[in-house]
């Protein structure tokens, strides 16, 4: 795979370690919400993977959290730098399981990949719901970006200090035709067992290669393992087995 060459355009903090980078190149890789990018960063042997949080044209927004040497690296990088980008990774969210009014919850950075999801949801007409949780309100980010699409949003917070105390599971509506979700192993696990409908769930493995070949980041499924950098990140709520 070739790397396609990416100038950042703008680096914006969000919260204490949470930053939003927008990039201008080739994006025609991206088709559907829920993929990845995979960047190469210098002096840095692995690729950092980081979801699509929206393409405009060729404007690409990234939404990470900085939390090692990768991504404190990248956190510096300034508008004018190049970046080299491995882009349109992974199989995505399918907008055509919606049904009319699809749930979308995320938990702390899982937040990013809903983003692009919701637009492209809500420029097919569905009534779109989104659960946000966050474990203090200091760690909240793109409310206004979500209602500014037209979504009912519900934010919680484990801490109480904002929204509904607890959470994504503490917020779930009455009413959904579909779950997408994005976030930690447990809120995953958690949402699993409590939805009523079909559900797509997006996972976060730490990858080596972000393309299939390693293997690394496999998870268990009922028809076997799956690579989450290829058949994932995104798979289906009824093929989930969950290892202990």
């Amino acid at each position: 795979m070739k790397d396609t060459i990416f100038t950042v355009l703008s680096q914006r903090k969000l919260t204490r370690n949470v930053y939003e980078l927008k990039l201008e190149g080739d994006t025609d890789q991206i088709t559907r919400p829920g993929q990845f990018v995979n960047l190469r960063l210098e002096g840095l042997y692995l690729r950092r993977p980081i979801s699509v949080c929206n393409i405009e044209g060729r404007i690409l927004t990234l939404i990470y959290k900085v939390v090692g040497k990768g991504t404190e690296q990248l956190s510096r990088m300034e508008a004018g730098w190049s970046l080299p980008v491995l882009t349109g990774l992974g199989n995505g969210y399918d907008t055509s399981l919606s049904g009319s009014e699809p749930l979308l919850v995320g938990g702390g950075v899982g937040v990013p990949p809903l983003y692009l999801l919701a637009r492209r949801l809500r420029e097919e007409g569905k009534a779109v719901s989104v659960i946000l949780g966050f474990n203090t309100a200091a760690e909240r980010f793109y409310e206004e970006e979500f209602r500014a699409l037209g979504c009912t949003l519900t934010v919680t917070t484990a801490d109480g200090s904002c929204g509904v105390r607890g959470f994504v599971t503490d917020a779930l509506p009455e009413t959904y035709t579909h779950v997408y979700c994005c976030g930690p192993e447990p809120m995953l696990r958690a949402l699993h067992r409590v939805i009523r409908t079909g559900g797509s769930f997006s996972f976060e493995k730490r990858m080596g290669c972000g393309f299939g070949a390693c293997m690394g980041c496999s998870c268990k499924t009922i028809t076997g393992y799956k690579r989450v950098c290829k058949e994932g990140p995104v798979l289906q709520k009824e093929e989930i087995l969950w290892e202990d």
